[in-house]
C-alpha cells in the first residue's frame, strides 16, 4: 500500500495521462519513469474502484488512496475460493487456459477473485505439489519411458543360475497413467519391444516419446540434436509419433516417469521382494496385477486416481494404434557377391545381379530377409535357418543364368525328337556320355543354336551323318553343316545302326 505523496502524486499524474490526455500504458511509463505494468496497475486500481480523473481531482490523498486500497471485504469461502485440483487437471486439455477458467469461475460470482488473483493463488497452490506434478501437460501429447534401477532376480528352473531382469516403466504425461513390465536385458529389442507393449496397455498412441539418450536407442547421443538409431526410426514412423530424447545427465527432462519409477518399486517391487520368480511370464503376471492396483490409488491433492484421470484426460486424446503390431527386426550390412548372393547367419540369398559388388541393407524380422539398396526394397525373401543353402530368385539372373537354369535332360530330349530321330539320337548322346548330365547342357545348346541358323531339316541330316560315322559330339554336327555334308547321299543306304548296347549307356527311359 503506498505511504507516501510522491507515489500518490504519480498515480494522479498517471490517471490524467492515460484517462484524459490518452497516452499509452508504454507513453505513461516513459513520462513518469516508471514500468508499463505498474502503470498499467494504477489505472486498473482506478477503474476497479470506479474512480475517474475528474473524481480523483477532488480526493484528497487520503481518501484517494483508501479508495484504490480499500481491505478486501469479508466474503463467503465457498463462493470465493476455486477448486485449484480440478483447475490443474482442466489446464491438461487441449486449449484450456487460466484466462478461460478463471471466466468460468467468475461468471455470475460476485464474490469472486480478480483475474490476478486467480492466477497468483493458482501458481501458489501448484508450488506444493511435487515438481513431476507440478508441471502442466496436455492430455495425450507425451509418454515418458524408462528402466527402474532395481532389478528382480530370476531363477532357472534347470540349473539353478540366478539372472537379473529389468524393469521398465511408462507414464503418460497428463493422467500419470502407468505401465510396468520386465524383460529381460536392455537392448534394443527389449526397449522398444516394452514401448510395443506399453503403446497396447495404454490403448493410443501420444504425439511424443520421451526416453533416455540410451546407447540401445540413440545411435549418435548429443545435447542438443541426438539421434535415434534405425529401428526406433521404424517404430516411431510406424506408429506415426515423433522422439524427444531427453538431454543427458537432465533427469527433470522427465520427471514424470522419475516419479513413476520411485512409485513402481515402493508400491510393486517392494511387495515381490520375499517371492520367487522362475520366468519373465511368471514375475510380468505378477506385476500386472499389482499395477491394477496402483492405478487406482486416490492422489494426495488431486482429484481421483491415475486410472480416472487416464478416461477423462489421456485416453480421448491418443491417437488409436495402427492396424497391424510393430515387427521387431535386425537391420545389417552385406557384400553382395559375384554369385549375386549375399550372406545371412550362414544361408544365402539373391539379389539383382546389378548389385554385384556393391553393399546393400538387409533388414530380418521372424520370418523375412528384406534387402534394401539405396532406401529401396529390391529383394524379399522368407527366412530360412538352412546354414549352406541359397534361396534364390529367377529374375535376379543374368538371362544367361536362367536360360541355365531352365535346362533339364528330359526337355533337351524332347526337343531333339520333335527336330527328328536322328537328333534325339544326339542329344541323348551329350546326356550319357558326360559324369553328369549337365554337363552335356552346352553341347545342347550349340544344337538349337545349329537348328535355327541352318534350319531343323539340315540338322536331323547332320546328326544322321554324325551317327553314321559314329561321331555324334556337337563339333562333328557342326563341321558336317559348315561343309555342307549333310546334303550329299547317305554314307549307309540301309538304316542307321543303333548305338552299341554298354553298361554306362543309360537310355532314354532315364530321363522319363
Amino acid at each position: 500500500m503506498p505511504t507516501n505523496r510522491i507515489t500518490m502524486r504519480r498515480i494522479r499524474e498517471a490517471l490524467r495521462l492515460h484517462l484524459q490526455a490518452d497516452l499509452s500504458y508504454n507513453e505513461v511509463a516513459r513520462a513518469l519513469k516508471i514500468s508499463k505494468s505498474v502503470a498499467g496497475k494504477y489505472v486498473s486500481l482506478a477503474r476497479a474502484a470506479g474512480v475517474d480523473w475528474e473524481l480523483a481531482q477532488t480526493l484528497t490523498d487520503e481518501e484517494l488512496e483508501a479508495r484504490l486500497y480499500r481491505p478486501a471485504m469479508p466474503r463467503s469461502s465457498h463462493q470465493l475460493a476455486p477448486n485449484f485440483a480440478a483447475v490443474h487437471q482442466e489446464l491438461k486439455r487441449a486449449g484450456v487456459t487460466l484466462q478461460l477458467l478463471w471466466e468460468e469461475y467468475a461468471r455470475g460470482n460476485t464474490l469472486a477473485y480478480k483475474y490476478t488473483s486467480f492466477c497468483v493463488k493458482y501458481r501458489a497452490w501448484a508450488m506444493s505439489l511435487k515438481r513431476s506434478m507440478r508441471q502442466t501437460h496436455i492430455a495425450g501429447e507425451k509418454l515418458f519411458v524408462d528402466y527402474a534401477g532395481q532389478t528382480v532376480p530370476l531363477i532357472d528352473a534347470a540349473t539353478g543360475e540366478i539372472t537379473a531382469a529389468q524393469i521398465f516403466v511408462a507414464t503418460l504425461g497428463a493422467s500419470n497413467y502407468t505401465y510396468a513390465c520386465a524383460t529381460a536385458r536392455q537392448t534394443t529389442a527389449d526397449w522398444i519391444g516394452a514401448q510395443v507393449r506399453a503403446l497396447e496397455f495404454f490403448n493410443g498412441v501420444p504425439r511424443l516419446i520421451v526416453p533416455d539418450q540410451a546407447r540401445a536407442l540413440i545411435k549418435s547421443p548429443d545435447r542438443y540434436d541426438p539421434e535415434p538409431n534405425r529401428l526406433y526410426d521404424e517404430f516411431a514412423a510406424h506408429y506415426n509419433c515423433a522422439l524427444l530424447a531427453a538431454r543427458p545427465g537432465h533427469p527433470r527432462d522427465k520427471p514424470k516417469v522419475e516419479n513413476s519409477v520411485l512409485v513402481v518399486e515402493r508400491w510393486i517391487l517392494a511387495r515381490l521382494r520375499n517371492r520367487r520368480f522362475f520366468s519373465l511370464v511368471e514375475l510380468n503376471r505378477a506385476i500386472a496385477e499389482l499395477l491394477v492396483d496402483l492405478n487406482l490409488r486416490p492422489f494426495k491433492k488431486l482429484p481421483g486416481c491415475r486410472r480416472s484421470a487416464f478416461e477423462q484426460l489421456d485416453a480421448p486424446a491418443l491417437r488409436p494404434l495402427p492396424a497391424t503390431r510393430f515387427e521387431l527386426c535386425t537391420w545389417k550390412s552385406a557384400k553382395v557377391n559375384i554369385d549375386y548372393h549375399v550372406e545371412f547367419d550362414g544361408h544365402y540369398y539373391s539379389v539383382p545381379h546389378r548389385l554385384v559388388r556393391t553393399t546393400v541393407e538387409l533388414r530380418v524380422t521372424a520370418s523375412l530377409v528384406e534387402c534394401f539398396a539405396a532406401n529401396q526394397r529390391v529383394a524379399c525373401h522368407a527366412l530360412s535357418h538352412r546354414r549352406g543353402g541359397f534361396t534364390t530368385v529367377a529374375e535376379h539372373m543374368p538371362a544367361s543364368h536362367r536360360a541355365h537354369l531352365e535346362w533339364t535332360p528330359q526337355k533337351l530330349i524332347d526337343w531333339g525328337r520333335r527336330i527328328g530321330v536322328s537328333a534325339a539320337a544326339v542329344v541323348t548322346w551329350q546326356l550319357e556320355h558326360r559324369p553328369h548330365p549337365e554337363q552335356g547342357y552346352r553341347a545342347c545348346l550349340g544344337l538349337q543354336r545349329l537348328a535355327r541358323e541352318y534350319t531343323p531339316a539340315r540338322l536331323e541330316a547332320a546328326c544322321t551323318r554324325a551317327l553314321a560315322i559314329r561321331s555324334p559330339t556337337y563339333r562333328s554336327v557342326a563341321s558336317i553343316l559348315k561343309n555342307g555334308l549333310d546334303r550329299q547321299p547317305s554314307l549307309f543306304t540301309g538304316p542307321t545302326s543303333p548305338l552299341p548296347a554298354h553298361e554306362n549307356v543309360r537310355g532314354p527311359d532315364y530321363y522319363h
